[in-house]
């Protein structure tokens, strides 16, 4: 791709500096900046703008700002959207409809979220495109190999990872220990990530250290570790590549996409989640197993069963691998870079081109 551009929604207190290729800041609750940016946009002559939305994210009332950004801009917008809601409130039915609307393409990551668009939303089908959620290209190999970069031999490695916070069903995890590890006393959970941000800056560890509180109540404190950290991309491929287990014990079943889960699927992982919508999809015909959310005994069934056979868990993590092979980043990538170039607007160049995105340039937001 030629020339590009990355525009950070800043949060108050947010993190500083940004990397390089950050060349624009909108302040999250400042309307003003939003318009300044999309008429900066407009004037730099890009041919494309990506919009990352969550609703979080954004300024304004269920981040309705972005619809500002969005109706300011005469540069094609490309909304990618990374929560789709299956009972939104009246405000983010509305700004979500809205967006679609501005929007040249709409992008989700999975077959129920974009069903849930026409279905609920009463989006035009014809817009709306499924792209899935990249991930790396690792190897698959056994865990065993990659345990003693880490100091896990002979350990049975179950993992999570993610930005630490409640709602991601980490309490039963936990809950679910004491079981396991009688029928596997090698049995070790791992937590790997820091605490979300808002959170840190709302309690501090307060939550990370009620978790502790409960592994050690349950008598399973040497059972359950906790990487507290950021870690980087090299790091976390070595943390799934020893992985023997990986869990997604989510009990909001709105969830539409999970990169986490996407990138354990990467390093052919054997999955034990509930069953939120993109899990059920993607952990289908057999990649995967879904259990009752809510359920300690049935999240601890499932993690003995897979813990106590090696065969079966190399099936879900060969099946699970194969199907990642169309989600690696170069994929991923080329269906963006095709999406961008159709939605793009003309521009000729001394060559007489058409679309010419590859020599022109996209912003992304």
């Amino acid at each position: 791709m030629g020339n590009r551009e990355i525009i950070a929604l800043h949060p108050v207190d947010g993190p500083e500096p940004y990397p390089l290729e950050v060349r624009r800041r909108i302040r999250r609750d400042v309307r003003a900046d939003y318009l300044r940016a999309a008429r900066a946009i407009d004037a730099g002559g890009f041919d494309a703008v990506s919009v990352q939305h969550e609703y979080g994210i954004w300024g304004g009332h269920d981040g309705e700002y972005v619809l500002e950004f969005v109706h300011a801009l005469r540069t094609p917008v490309v909304a990618t959207l990374h929560t789709v809601l299956q009972h939104p409130s009246p405000s983010q039915r509305r700004i979500l409809i809205e967006l679609a609307g501005a929007a040249a393409a709409t992008v989700v990551m999975s077959t129920s979220a974009s069903n849930l668009l026409t279905r609920s939303y009463g989006i035009n089908p014809a817009t709306i495109e499924i792209i899935p959620h990249g991930v790396p290209d690792l190897p698959l190999i056994d865990p065993d190999l990659a345990k003693p970069l880490l100091g896990l031999e002979g350990r049975t490695v179950i993992l999570s990872f993610g930005l630490l916070g409640p709602g991601k069903g980490y309490e039963s995890a936990i809950a679910a220990m004491p079981a396991i590890v009688a029928a596997d006393p090698t049995a070790l959970y791992v937590i790997v990530g820091a605490t979300h941000p808002e959170m840190l800056r709302r309690e501090g560890e307060a939550y990370r250290r009620k978790l502790e509180t409960v592994a050690s109540e349950l008598g399973v404190s040497d059972h359950v570790r906790f990487v507290g950290r950021f870690v980087d991309a090299a790091e976390l491929g070595t943390w799934l590549e020893a992985a023997d287990i990986f869990v997604t014990p989510y009990p909001n079943l709105e969830q539409i996409v999970s990169g986490t889960l996407a990138y354990a699927m990467s390093a052919g992982k054997a999955t034990v989640s509930t069953p939120y919508a993109y899990a059920s999809e993607r952990l289908a015909h057999g990649r995967g197993r879904l259990v009752q959310p809510g359920s300690t005994p049935a999240l601890a069934a499932a993690i003995i069963e897979l813990a106590l056979q090696p065969a079966l868990r190399n099936e879900y993590g060969r099946k699970a691998y194969a199907h990642s092979r169309g989600m690696l980043w170069r994929e991923v990538g080329g269906a963006y870079r095709r999406l961008l170039a159709r939605v793009a607007q003309p521009v000729l160049t001394s060559g007489g081109e058409g679309l010419a995105l590859a020599g022109r340039a996209t912003v992304r937001v």
